[in-house]
């Protein structure tokens, strides 16, 4: 699965420049992320560091955008190459 930033982003900053594949950007109202760019850091780090530095904890899975480990390994190789 990507991740999703809900409505309840405060606008802090400190996701975007954590994200090893800029899938983060700033949207009209509140930071969004990209389904087709996030991995959620698969093949860079063990877990999502958005996640891991967001202070109130506004990154969950996007249910619309589910996809396995390896099919976000292989999001990876395509992002990275």
């Amino acid at each position: 699965m990507a991740l999703i930033i809900t409505d309840e982003c405060i606008n802090c900053d400190v996701c975007e420049p954590e994200c090893p594949n800029s899938a983060i950007s700033q949207g009209d109202e509140i930071y969004v992320i990209d389904p087709n760019l996030c991995t959620e850091c698969v093949g860079h780090y063990d877990e999502p560091q958005c996640q891991q530095v967001c202070p109130v904890d506004c990154i969950p899975l996007d249910p619309e955008h589910q996809e396995t480990k390896e099919e976000l390994h292989k999001k990876y190789l395509i992002i990275s190459a």
